[in-house]
């Protein structure tokens, strides 16, 4: 069955999108925010600051480094880097943020933020289905530090208000979701969040920067994992977080440089490297994948796909006020039910790798499953499908690749 010729979507129309949804370009912020050609003897790229230490030229200058954070000086890498701070002034002015920080891996940028949020006692309302790193993280390891969490379906904002204890701190977001791509009204759940003075974090790997800025909808501090689509080259592990000066500076001084995950100076740089075709590339992503998408949802093996945009979009309204585009992730739900039937499927495909992460070049596939409540049933039972990333491969290619391995179920 050949792919439709169109890739896009009458959702994302730009003339009749929301007026908060009109944000700067960000071809230009990722091509030209945050440098200084002069300062690098008109370098169109700059230099890599593949250094621990900066030293001074006497006593008193290093004084100065002591005082009220001088953007101007550098101390030591942990603290700040020329290379890194291009990468977050990129990142925090995509984002609508006042100031971003980078981070050794998302992990390191997810437990940065929620430990900037919380103390010993503290509650927590989280997801149902965020990460699964980051379940574990606020379910085994801040279960130490008495931190207790409390998870909730998300899509209804009445659910988080209902969850609010008089120690809740914090709402962890993640919209869409992993695996099941769930979307959570962010206007009306930090509207909630602000009336009980409650922080808020939201996880935008899927979206991006291009397609969502949770920070316009009220979001205290939004966080990526670098390594997916900012990177998008499949070579560095990164995370980052952004937010307002206050939120920053804080977490910054600590759960930055006390806790030391940072983003090596070389590793900003290919970072840097990968927002240059951010733009463009996601453009790609979001085409080959509502192509496929589709084609996959008029397939007869085929049970559901979910992934916001499509006719089968359980939440229409919020795709169309929050995002502005997709990704290049979705998951598949198969008639024939059972893991073997996935297996076959993933094992009989050629061009897509059959790995976890997500959002580089290349196309790859993974078996996944999830309870049937969470994927819209009343039941408990677990259900199989698989989690696919469209790469920059041509969609046709893709497609047939695609369609041979049904066949296989």
């Amino acid at each position: 069955m050949p792919l439709a010729h169109n890739g896009g979507n009458p959702i994302f129309d730009e003339n009749s999108a929301p007026e908060y949804l009109n944000v700067p370009d960000p071809g230009t912020i990722c091509a030209h925010h945050g440098e200084d050609r002069e300062l690098h003897r008109g370098a169109v790229i700059p230099p890599i600051y593949q250094n621990s230490l900066f030293t001074f030229p006497s006593c008193e200058e290093r004084s100065r480094k002591w005082l009220p954070h001088d953007a101007e000086i550098y101390d030591y890498t942990r603290v700040s880097n020329p290379t890194t701070d291009i990468a977050e002034a990129k990142i925090a002015a995509l984002e609508g943020a006042d100031r971003a920080r980078c981070f050794g891996s998302g992990m390191a940028a997810i437990s940065a933020a929620i430990l900037s949020c919380v103390k010993s006692g503290d509650h927590v309302v989280a997801l149902e289905t965020s990460y699964g790193p980051t379940r574990q993280f606020l379910s085994d390891y801040l279960i130490r530090f008495g931190i207790s969490v409390t998870y909730v379906d998300g899509d209804d904002p009445g659910e988080w208000a209902d969850a609010v204890l008089p120690n809740t701190t914090l709402f962890y977001l993640e919209t869409p979701s992993s695996m099941i791509f769930k979307q959570q009204d962010l206007r009306a759940i930090t509207a909630i969040a602000r009336e009980h003075g409650i922080a808020t974090i939201a996880d935008n790997s899927w979206a991006t920067p291009v397609y969502q800025n949770p920070i316009r909808f009220g979001v205290d501090l939004v966080l990526h994992s670098a390594t997916k689509y900012l990177g998008g080259h499949s070579d560095i592990v990164a995370g980052v977080v952004a937010g307002s000066e206050a939120r920053m500076k804080k977490l910054q001084a600590e759960e930055g440089c006390l806790l030391g995950g940072i983003l090596d100076p070389f590793a900003s740089w290919l970072l840097i490297r990968g927002l240059r075709t951010l733009p463009v590339r996601l453009q790609r992503h979001q085409e080959s994948a509502t192509k496929i998408a589709n084609a996959l949802l008029d397939h007869p093996a085929v049970a559901a796909v979910y992934y916001p945009g499509l006719r089968t979009d359980r939440q229409p309204e919020i795709t169309r006020t929050q995002l502005r585009g997709t990704s290049g992730l979705f998951s598949v739900e198969f008639k024939q039910s059972g893991p073997e039937a996935v297996r076959r499927f993933v094992n009989s495909l050629k061009y897509f790798g059959i790995g976890c992460s997500w959002g580089g070049f290349e196309s790859l596939a993974i078996p996944a499953g999830a309870m049937e409540k969470s994927l819209g049933g009343v039941g408990t039972a677990h259900r199989s499908f698989v989690r696919l990333h469209i790469g920059l491969e041509s969609a046709e290619d893709l497609w047939d690749d695609i369609e041979a391995a049904l066949k296989a179920i």
